[in-house]
């Protein structure tokens, strides 16, 4: 008997893979039958998510994809249509936040750096890779957003914007390549215990935050974004495209 999440045969490219949400992603697909690309701009950490998906049977490798670097991407799909001659599944989860503050005290590197890593690296790693996507019948695409793009956050304007650019992007690609089988969906996690936020889980601040407006009064683990993930790539999501799925913890309400 199949189970309904059943990604065997199935190929995956996770970029951002070397911790956090990709890591805890990367695993959950493989131990669901895909073989996964791990990729990030370091591939040594990526080789040891791999090393530890391929310990427990699952089927990994590891890749350089710096989601700025457009020759990463090019380089990147040529390996994997040289490889394995398809791409079912790609998970958009690099992400950077180089500024916290004012937004008047913002530099434009700053400024360029998240754009360039959140927003313009996803939208051109998607479409470079919407050939092979389209090839063996479809595929599937989750871009890693956040709350942030629908309830923009204080001190973090220019992350807002860019996730936000990322969710406008996740409903035109859906329009534009559903018909030709390939659904692009987007994750919107809430407050997770990543490196991302790393200089905001220990703040008090953030602490009262968390107790007073979240319903589950916590921060998220990585590993709990990925039952969501897992359905949005496989067959059980088949008329489920374009859209946002919020997993925060009830902060948005």
């Amino acid at each position: 008997m199949t189970h309904r999440f059943n990604l065997e045969g199935k190929v995956a490219l996770v970029a951002g893979a070397s911790r956090g949400i990709g890591e805890a992603v990367a695993h959950g697909l493989a131990e669901h039958g895909a073989t996964v690309i791990c990729s990030s701009r370091k591939q040594a950490d990526c080789e040891k998510v791999a090393e530890a998906i391929r310990a427990k049977g699952g089927k990994a490798i590891s890749a350089q994809l710096h989601l700025g670097e457009l020759s990463d991407h090019d380089a990147v799909l040529a390996m994997i249509e040289k490889e394995f001659g398809r791409l079912d599944i790609l998970i958009n989860n690099g992400a950077t936040s180089p500024h916290f503050g004012p937004a008047h005290e913002a530099s434009e590197a700053a400024f360029d750096k998240t754009i360039e890593v959140n927003t313009r690296g996803p939208y051109f790693l998607t479409t470079k890779a919407f050939k092979l996507l389209k090839a063996d019948g479809g595929g599937s695409v989750v871009n890693v957003a956040s709350i942030d793009g629908i309830q923009p956050a204080e001190f973090r304007v220019i992350y807002g914007m860019s996730k936000s650019a990322l969710i406008a992007m996740t409903q035109g690609l859906a329009k534009e390549y559903s018909q030709h089988g390939v659904r692009v969906n987007a994750l919107l996690p809430g407050f997770t215990d990543t490196k991302l936020a790393s200089a905001l889980k220990d703040n008090p601040v953030m602490d009262m935050y968390v107790k007073m407006n979240l319903a589950i009064k916590r921060m998220a683990q990585p590993e709990e974004m990925v039952g969501a993930v897992l359905y949005m790539v496989s067959d059980e999501a088949s008329y489920f495209t374009g859209q946002g799925m919020v997993v925060d913890g009830g902060a948005i309400i």
